[in-house]
Formats: structure tokens, C-alpha cells, sequence
């Protein structure tokens, strides 16, 4: 139990230092405090002194008068007309009077008979005893009501400056919010503030910085289709004419090559679709499992492969092309790769949870010497080749599993590239209830050309 305490405070702890909003609320309450006590103690110090270097002569000047006033022996009826008058409480004791102005009072008979209160004691000539008190509320409480109602002010105006300043920093929201849109490639929605102030002029220039980015990008994005698809036509000449070529070694690497430029050009292509915050999935029903044989007998012919396939999954809303193109880098990759293990790649289609959080893994398990952890980290980025395994004449230009991750991306999914010792499970993992962020209702002639 102490540990659990221990661990919500020391999140609550970490929330309040990341939060510039209740750092905020905490200052404004620690000053409406700190002003409070001061300005509470200052009165009350204030009011004790004046009271003990000017009002007291006054008032024993006055007891004295009041003492005259009722006479010796002392006079019941003077002192009633004295309590009617004044606010005040008399008791008179001696060997001729007991009397009391206020017999059923005992909070003022404690006040008013205890010589360290406000009470004052005189002495009549005659030896009788008259004690003086307040009828009302002792001094001494005036300022500590004056400083609670000070404190309750404080603390309203506190509520008050805070709001003022949530607003003032609500526009650091929109900011944020904007920011990670634009971290996701959304250029199209910029920062809409109605304030003219520093922050309106921060929102200004991030806006302009999207703009920019987004320019730059769109130039890249333009410059690599357009090399991109005025190379596919020599490409295309430069193959016929290697078939002419007389059959031999030389032609076959040849051809090798052109394959491999081609399959770079494809790759490149798809990967600025699937990159592009814009990129249409064209989905429809997908039997996963139908699909994945698909797949293996159009592509891999013959190659030894298992199949482990969860049974009884219902057809899936997806773009089947891009499943394809996944599923065909996949096999690819762990084909290459484990060439020499004793077992062959799996490929597996798996169901996790239930209900509406149920999650599908689509993917290729292999026996190969896997990789390092550095290495690991690494694997799904671009042009990566780790050199001990993927060489050119192993195959491939380090685009198979960065083109799956933006695959499983657009599904709304992940990329999971696991070690399975012996070799790498890698998997596509996807809620498929949940619409990507890519997809679209009616499909869009966006397909790829090929794996």
C-alpha cells in the first residue's frame, strides 16, 4: 500500500513539473497565502501595539471616570444605565453588593473577569471590586475574521487570475495540437489562434515553417516520380534489348541488374504513395488466409514454406494490393535470409484479444542468424542493409521492410520485428474494426505496380 502511494505521488509529482499550468495554479496559491499570513500578522501586531502604547491610557483614564460615575458605595441603577449606554459588561463585588449585569452570560463572565483579556478591575474607596469587560466580540477576533474573509477574497481572485491565465494559454493547445499534425504530415490544417499576441505570432510562424516543409516535400516527392517514371522507359529498352544478348553469364547478370533497377523504381514509387499523408487504400473484404496462399503459389512456386494460419477469421476490410506487396517482402526477405537454416519460414496468420479489441498479425516467422540489437533497432529504415547478411548479391536495396512498416502504417497498424531465436519474427499487427487513416470509401487508381 505504501508503495502505491509512494509511486501515484511521485506521478503526480512528474505531471505537476511537465505541467506549466499547475506550476502556475501553485504559485498564485502559495502567493495568495503568503500575503494573507503577512497581512494578517501585520494587522494583529499592529492593533496589540497601538492598543498598548495608546489606546490603554485612554481606556483606564476612562474606567477611572466610569468607576467615579458609579459611585461609592456603588450604585446598581448608575450601573445599568451605564451597561445600556455602552457596550460593555459590570460586576461589582464587596461587603455592602454583589452585582451583575449580565448573570446568564458565562462566555462574557470568563471574558470580562479574566485580568489577561480585554477586562479591566478597579477598586472603589469603599473596598467593592468592579470589573469591566466587552459585550461584544473581543478585539482580538476582529482580525482573524478580517483575515479569513481577506483569505476567502484572495483565494477567489486567485480562481480568477488563473482562468485569465488558461485562457491566455489555451492558444499553447491549438500550438501542440498543430505541431503533431504536422508531425504526421498534415500540412493541409494550419494554427488558428484569435490571439494578437505572442503566441498568435508563434502559431504565424510555425504556419509559415508547415508551409515551407510542406513546399520542400511536395519538390522532393515531384523530383523522385518524375525520375522515377522517366527511367522506367529506358529501363524498359535497355531489357529488350538484353534479350538479344546471346544466353550465357553475362546476360543473366545483366538481367539480374535491370530486374533489381526495376524492382528499385517500383519500391521508390510505392513508398512515396504509402509516405504521403494523402495515399488512398482502396479497400474491399479480404480473406487474409485465401489471400496469403495467394501469394505463395503466384510468387514462391515451389520454395518450402509452412503455413500456420488461425482458422475460421472472418474476411477483413483492407487494400489487398498492398497486403501483397507486404506479404511478397516478407517471404522474400526471410527466403533470403535463412537460405541455409534447417527449418523453412512460417507464415503465420495470428488473432489476439476479442470483441471489438481484437488485433490480427499477419507476418513471416524464419530460422536464419538473425541480427544484433543495434541492428534490430534499424531494420525498417530505408536503404538499410546490414552487411554481414543483406549484400547486393544476396539481393535487395534495404526498401522491403521500411515499404511493410508504411503498409501497416496506413492500415492504422504496426510493424513488429521480433527475435525468434533462432532468426526474426516479423508481423503486420492491425485492429481491423479501426479505419486507417489512409483509407478512403471509393478507391482511387493508386495501385502499385508490383513488389
Amino acid at each position: 500500500m505504501r508503495a502505491r502511494r509512494s509511486g501515484r505521488w511521485k506521478a503526480a509529482h512528474r505531471r505537476w513539473r511537465h505541467s506549466l499550468k499547475w506550476r502556475l495554479v501553485t504559485l498564485f496559491l502559495l502567493l495568495a497565502l503568503a500575503t494573507t499570513a503577512v497581512f494578517m500578522f501585520g494587522t494583529q501586531r499592529a492593533l496589540q501595539s497601538g492598543w498598548q502604547g495608546w489606546v490603554r491610557p485612554i481606556v483606564d483614564d476612562y474606567a477611572e471616570r466610569l468607576v467615579a460615575e458609579i459611585g461609592s458605595p456603588p450604585d446598581p441603577a448608575r450601573a445599568q444605565a451605564i451597561v445600556a449606554r455602552l457596550p460593555l459588561t459590570i460586576r461589582i463585588d464587596g461587603p455592602q453588593l454583589h452585582y451583575d449585569s449580565h448573570p446568564r452570560d458565562e462566555a462574557l463572565r470568563a471574558r470580562r473577569f479574566d485580568p489577561s483579556q480585554w477586562g479591566l478591575v478597579r477598586h472603589s474607596a469603599d473596598g467593592h471590586r468592579i470589573a469591566f469587560g466587552l459585550a461584544g466580540p473581543s478585539p482580538e477576533s476582529r482580525p482573524r475574521m478580517f483575515g479569513w474573509f481577506t483569505l476567502a477574497g484572495l483565494l477567489l481572485l486567485t480562481a480568477l487570475a488563473y482562468a485569465y491565465v488558461r485562457h491566455l494559454l489555451r492558444p499553447l493547445e491549438a500550438i501542440g495540437e498543430g505541431v503533431a499534425r504536422f508531425g504526421r504530415g498534415e500540412f493541409g490544417t494550419p494554427i488558428v489562434t484569435a490571439h494578437h499576441d505572442e503566441l498568435g505570432e508563434l502559431s504565424e510562424r510555425i504556419n509559415r515553417m508547415a508551409a515551407s516543409l510542406q513546399g520542400m516535400l511536395d519538390a522532393k516527392r515531384a523530383l523522385l516520380l518524375a525520375i522515377s517514371h522517366e527511367l522506367r522507359s529506358p529501363l524498359t529498352r535497355a531489357r529488350l534489348n538484353a534479350e538479344l544478348v546471346p544466353e550465357g553469364e553475362h546476360r543473366d547478370a545483366l538481367l539480374r541488374d535491370l530486374g533489381e533497377m526495376r524492382d528499385l523504381i517500383t519500391d521508390l514509387l510505392e513508398s512515396e504513395r504509402l509516405a504521403a499523408g494523402h495515399a488512398a487504400l482502396q479497400t474491399e473484404a479480404v480473406d487474409l488466409a485465401a489471400l496469403a496462399r495467394e501469394v505463395v503459389e503466384a510468387s514462391f512456386a515451389g520454395r518450402a514454406l509452412r503455413f500456420d494460419l488461425a482458422p475460421d477469421i472472418a474476411p477483413v476490410q483492407a487494400d489487398p494490393t498492398r497486403l501483397k506487396l507486404l506479404l511478397r517482402n516478407l517471404i522474400d526477405n526471410a527466403l533470403r535470409h535463412s537460405a541455409e537454416a534447417g527449418e523453412p519460414p512460417t507464415l503465420f496468420l495470428a488473432r489476439h484479444g476479442g470483441g471489438a479489441q481484437v488485433q490480427l498479425e499477419l507476418g513471416v516467422r524464419d530460422h536464419g542468424p538473425g541480427v544484433t540489437d543495434e541492428q534490430l533497432q534499424r531494420l525498417a529504415e530505408p536503404f538499410y542493409r546490414v552487411d554481414s547478411a543483406r549484400t547486393r548479391s544476396a539481393g535487395g536495396v534495404g526498401l522491403g521492410l521500411a515499404l511493410c512498416k508504411l503498409v501497416a502504417q496506413a492500415h492504422g497498424g504496426e510493424l513488429l520485428i521480433e527475435r525468434a531465436r533462432p532468426g526474426l519474427r516479423v508481423a503486420m499487427r492491425w485492429t481491423p474494426a479501426q479505419r486507417g487513416p489512409n483509407e478512403i470509401d471509393r478507391p482511387q487508381d493508386t495501385r502499385a505496380g508490383g513488389a
